[in-house]
């Protein structure tokens, strides 16, 4: 849908960027605008151009004037995203929404908070605990990810498993769509069925439906405090049979993820562990949360749910300060995993939660079939599995055989089921496989809503179900 875009920027459309965007608002250095042509996806292509709004009236002109001339724009945060969805592949002005990012209310009555897109995860995480309210979504990227990004992709994250993805917590958006016409969708309230619910549309759009500049988000009751075990085992059976006695003894945990041999391996690579290196298989972390004087029960309960399972060794954490070194070796999993190959394929797969076990033997079998590092981990409790390729895309064996271990993993996962990305989102990473998922009846139902949004195609052109 890119066919009756214009190529280039004239001398005309940068003098209309200049008066709109002036001073450093708007970047034409190519060093300068090399930084946001990329992402953690390690794609990346030089914009045409970069704007940095700081209002909302600002976006409203642009998206006036793009649609107009037919110039395509590409809204970007952070750029911690995995799939390349914010890399501007097709061309384009990437919008980087950096310079919106206050706070504007926190309400501990309505339990909500609204904000501009450019907002820190973490830093408003944060800002409402002295409020003692709670923001769940945790994705990996919390201290660098924005809140705008994290509602285009809908992240994800360990915490899913007891209170979900993002998409939970957007009681509403405030977006501008191709034109300049802006749309309310949603509002304060926890509840609300008027009309069709365009506020989950919003939510993992990537860009490619309209450019937030304002979002209303569900808040909790803080815990007062949280636990964590840590368990080797000696098989990836044994571990994954741990989890499912946990969930038997009819235990919620707030996260709980598991790190297959290689992962392990790896994380020794980097630092000291406290599981025997030469026996342990996998490891299972688990976290609960909620009332202090309860934790140390919980604790006692996850103990006995795992025993049955045969546990190597078991380390527990009460309260923050005990538990942040045993999170640490499952942050590490991801950098440590370079020690296996200079490249990297990160796909995000999720599968139905009984078929985990069937999904993971197979991913670590079609790794063995290609002769390529496979490393699995990820979010055991909702079934979504990181799967890590590893590779040196200088060796023109290896890559191919990346690709290919990297297609058979998805034909493995949607034959079990499952879905090709379970929180990172399609982007340019997995925008060739997506009719491998989705029927061409359901691609075009999602291109007709998105036509009804932008007409022309100007947003984020070459990304979503075509």
């Amino acid at each position: 849908m890119t066919g009756n875009l214009v190529s280039a920027l004239t001398p005309a459309h940068l003098r209309f960027l200049e008066g709109l965007f002036p001073g450093e608002g708007l970047v034409t250095d190519p060093a300068a605008m090399a930084v946001y042509g990329a992402d953690s996806s390690r794609r990346s292509a030089m914009p045409w151009a970069v704007v940095r709004p700081k209002g909302e009236e600002q976006i409203v002109e642009l998206l006036k004037w793009a649609d107009a001339e037919r110039v395509p724009l590409v809204p970007r945060s952070r750029g911690t995203g995995m799939s390349g969805g914010a890399v501007p592949a097709f061309g384009g002005i990437v919008v980087s929404c950096l310079w919106m990012n206050r706070v504007l209310d926190v309400d501990a009555d309505d339990f909500a908070a609204e904000v501009e897109p450019g907002v820190v995860t973490a830093e408003f995480q944060a800002l409402v605990q002295k409020h003692r309210l709670f923001y769940p979504p945790d994705p990996a990227s919390i201290k660098m990810s924005s809140l705008g990004g994290n509602v285009a992709t809908c992240a994800g994250g360990m915490r899913a498993v007891k209170y979900g993805v993002t998409r939970e917590y957007v009681l509403g958006v405030r977006a501008v769509l191709p034109g300049g016409r802006i749309v309310n969708a949603g509002g304060r309230t926890h509840k609300n069925v008027v009309g069709l619910d365009l506020t989950r549309l919003f939510t993992g759009s990537c860009g490619t439906l309209g450019v937030f500049t304002k979002l209303t988000l569900k808040l909790l009751p803080l815990p007062e405090s949280s636990a964590t075990v840590l368990a080797a085992f000696p098989s990836l059976h044994d571990c994954l049979a741990g989890a499912r006695g946990v969930f038997r003894a009819g235990i919620l945990p707030t996260a709980m993820e598991f790190l297959d041999a290689k992962a392990c391996w790896a994380i020794s690579q980097i630092r000291e562990v406290p599981w025997p290196k030469d026996t342990t298989q996998a490891v299972l972390v688990l976290k609960v949360d909620g009332g202090r004087e309860t934790m140390a029960a919980e604790l006692s309960r996850l103990e006995r749910a795992l025993a049955p399972s045969g546990p190597l060794c078991l380390f527990q954490g009460l309260g923050p300060e005990e538990e942040e070194p045993l999170w640490e070796l499952r942050r590490l999993v991801s950098p440590a995993g370079f020690h296996l190959g200079v490249d990297k394929l990160g796909e995000d797969v999720a599968v139905p939660r009984g078929k985990t076990a069937q999904a993971v033997d197979g991913f670590q079998a079609i790794g063995r079939e290609f002769d390529t590092h496979v490393v699995c981990y990820g979010h055991l409790g909702d079934g979504n599995t990181h799967v890590n390729i590893f590779y040196d895309a200088k060796d023109p064996d290896q890559a191919a055989r990346a690709v290919k271990c990297k297609e058979a993993v998805f034909r493995l996962t949607l034959s079990l089921g499952g879905t090709l990305s379970g929180e990172h989102g399609t982007g340019i990473t997995k925008g060739p496989y997506v009719s491998w998922q989705l029927g061409e009846n359901e691609r075009a139902v999602m291109a007709g809503i998105k036509n009804v949004f932008d007409p022309n195609g100007i947003l984020n052109p070459g990304k979503g179900w075509s």
